[in-house]
């Protein structure tokens, strides 16, 4: 038996895309430990995980870039949200250690103090992603931004141009990180591509192409092992199925963004049509008051129960519920208005799932063209969906985290 410590950063998106995985270890009989947002270690105890919180200080360090202007501005305060956290994740690791003693140690790819310490405490160790890990390659232009990809010389002198405005961006996010990791004694890292992709022996990423972008410069330690997706059981709720007109599911993120006005565009552009609109507002910080006939507006209803029914999803961008769209057949239509939604928004579009509505451009008139030009990909969305099905193998997953036990022991 191998006992493994997951160490994972406090949003629901991160939680959920693992249990497939944990199961799978769990029922090769191999003890899971895990380290999460207080709300689910209840939940992740009944499946048979050994759950705790994360320290309550890293839980109240919020993510607050819903307070920013520009897309610039948001992005510092991520930043500064993962570094605040970075200081405070490298002694909650190092109890957790203490209190699991794993054999092996998964830290989240956004957890950057945690996976210090993880690289410091010498054992085997390996970073996970449920989202489109920002891994630089040749083939791609800069990650984060979401740009398309182009070849030819307008192309590289694009990205050439656009490296040099993320390199200045990284630069004090790097110098921060890097005095960090050298208070525990390792190296610098030149860029989050190494740091991602070199300072530890896997970096697995559930998510696969065609949905992720073909490379030919994948590092050797990157795995990409399918989406993982998972929701707690749930019946139907009892009004679905009244419902006869077909179904569009609105869904604001998990964690806090101004993405309020996608729900509030949305029952006003459909108030007259004939469909039925569902919409989450999750942790919208405003929810809609006029509710038209025929929409619902509740702050959560598992998604599961409704995607059989659903014609179109319409959300931010989440890989967790791109994810789970494609996998029930259903296109897209992506609004992104930050954090890793606008390079999941791209993927979508280029992918050929669904559409792509920059939040800055959200309006009732494209927002209405939008949808019903992803409800006219319902074919591709299904075919990508099969694709993605077939890849979403947990054993996989399980597979490369095994490995990484037998490689430490045979050393």
């Amino acid at each position: 038996m191998t006992s493994f410590l997951f160490y994972l950063t406090p949003q629901t998106g991160h939680v959920f895309p693992l249990v497939p995985t944990w199961q799978e270890l769990i029922g090769r009989g191999h003890r899971v430990a895990v380290r999460c947002q207080p709300q689910h270690v209840e939940l992740l105890a009944g499946l048979g995980v050994a759950a705790g919180p994360v320290a309550p200080a890293i839980v109240a360090r919020e993510q607050d870039d819903w307070k920013a202007r520009n897309p610039i501005a948001a992005g510092r305060l991520s930043m500064r949200t993962f570094l605040d956290r970075a200081v405070l994740e490298v002694a909650d690791l190092r109890e957790a250690l203490t209190a699991e003693s794993p054999d092996v140690v998964v830290v989240d790819a956004l957890s950057w103090g945690a996976g210090a310490a993880a690289e410091a405490s010498g054992l085997p160790w390996a970073w996970v992603a449920p989202w489109p890990v920002g891994i630089a390659s040749r083939d791609l232009p800069p990650p984060g931004l979401g740009l398309a990809p182009q070849a030819g010389l307008l192309g590289t002198l694009r990205d050439a141009a656009v490296g040099l405005v993320s390199q200045r961006f990284w630069r004090p996010v790097l110098a921060e990180l890097n005095g960090l990791r050298g208070s525990l004694g390792l190296p610098a890292v030149a860029s989050m591509t190494e740091l991602w992709s070199a300072r530890a022996p896997l970096t697995v990423v559930y998510t696969a192409e065609p949905l992720e972008y073909p490379r030919s410069d994948w590092p050797a330690t990157v795995a990409l092992v399918g989406p993982g997706v998972w929701s707690p059981p749930a019946s139907p709720p009892d009004w679905l199925a009244e419902v006869t007109a077909p179904l569009i599911l609105v869904s604001c993120s998990t964690e806090r963004q101004a993405d309020h006005v996608l729900a509030t565009t949305a029952l006003q552009v459909f108030a007259d049509q004939d469909v039925y609109v569902v919409v989450t507002t999750a942790g919208a910080d405003t929810v809609p008051g006029d509710v038209p006939h025929n929409a619902r507006v509740e702050r959560f209803i598992p998604h599961g129960t409704l995607l059989p029914r659903a014609a179109c999803v319409v959300c931010p961008g989440g890989m967790g519920t791109v994810h789970a769209a494609l996998l029930a057949g259903v296109p897209v239509c992506t609004v992104p208005f930050g954090r890793d939604q606008p390079e999941v928004a791209r993927r979508v579009q280029i992918a050929g799932v669904g559409t792509r509505l920059p939040a800055n451009r959200l309006n009732p008139h494209r927002l209405r063209h939008a949808v019903h030009a992803a409800m006219g990909m319902r074919e591709r969305a299904a075919q990508v969906g099969r694709q993605l099905g077939a890849a979403a193998d947990a054993a996989i997953a399980a597979d490369a985290f095994e490995k990484l036990h037998v490689k430490d022991r045979r050393r």
